[in-house]
């Protein structure tokens, strides 16, 4: 509900073309402001599937504006959000059974197993003028486990931490701006960190806006593996350009994502695509 105009975007996100059962991704958001109100709701539903192993699952959030400045031209604004949902896991031990055998292994019952836990997320948002600082705390609750067998494989804290802030230079008259920004993600359980760093360029075009800019990850948590004349570490480390377009009331983007590590499993990347329409749009304000 912070945008303009309340956004309904569809994504679908496929790692390593030419490997089966490779981690894909879809998603369908939709959020809006609720009239000329402080109040924004939204909600996604997803689908998540690596392997033997899938997510499905869908939230509804709902956010609250605090407006400290007169109008959106010199804004000074606080917002806050919660979510709440759910999300079912499943293993799917078939075909393991199928292509090794049914007591190859002792741990594998051979049937789809599923659990669905409810959890919630928390953040805020602060906006002033062209600068912007989000938090986010996901998957706050800690669940009851999520067993797949009698040995115990479970995982009860799935807390994950989101950090980010960026600005948006631009000048007077020009069709063009630069937004750099840089996002920090903890994950609890784990205690997995990594940094992104951004940088995205707009361009004005006659009904609607270009873009593009590139992301870099890197992980500060390594793994060591022999190499063959010793003992190497590596930490993982991304390269993600993207490109998309603004026309009209639609969207469209393409995003690559590129793991520059020397050991990798695969040398393909991340390819997604994003395809967006915005509606209910509020009439913007002047710029003085």
């Amino acid at each position: 509900g912070v945008a303009n105009c309340a956004k309904a975007r569809l994504t679908a996100r496929q790692q390593w073309f030419g490997v089966d059962d490779a981690p894909s991704l879809q998603t369908l958001s939709v959020n809006g402001r609720i009239g000329d109100t402080p109040n924004g709701v939204g909600g996604i539903v997803f689908n998540d599937s690596n392997g033997y192993h899938s997510q499905v699952g869908g939230y509804l959030t709902y956010a609250y504006h605090i407006m400290f400045s007169r109008n959106e031209i010199d804004l000074n604004m606080l917002s806050f959000g919660l979510s709440a949902g759910f999300i079912q896991y499943k293993l799917d031990e078939t075909e393991l059974t199928q292509a090794f055998g049914q007591n190859f292994d002792p741990l594998i019952s051979g049937i789809e197993q599923s659990a669905t836990n409810f959890n919630v997320d928390f953040g805020f948002s602060y906006h002033f003028i062209d600068f912007y600082a989000h938090v986010t705390v996901k998957n706050i609750l800690e669940n009851e486990g999520i067993n797949f067998n009698e040995q115990g494989f479970s995982f009860q804290n799935q807390r994950t931490l989101l950090a980010s802030a960026g600005y948006t230079y631009s000048q007077f008259g020009s069709d063009w701006s630069f937004e750099p920004s840089v996002m920090y993600m903890y994950r609890d359980a784990t205690k997995e960190n990594s940094l992104d760093i951004n940088a995205k360029v707009y361009k004005e075009i006659n009904s609607g806006k270009l873009w593009g800019g590139l992301s870099y990850r890197r992980s500060f948590d390594g793994a060591e593996f022999l190499d063959g004349t010793g003992v190497s570490s590596q930490k993982l480390q991304y390269f993600t350009p993207f490109v998309g377009v603004n026309y009209n009331n639609f969207v469209f983007a393409y995003t690559y994502s590129n793991q520059a590590n020397s050991v990798v499993f695969n040398n393909g990347g991340f390819h997604q695509i994003t395809l967006g329409y915005d509606f209910n749009c509020r009439r913007e304000k002047f710029e003085c």
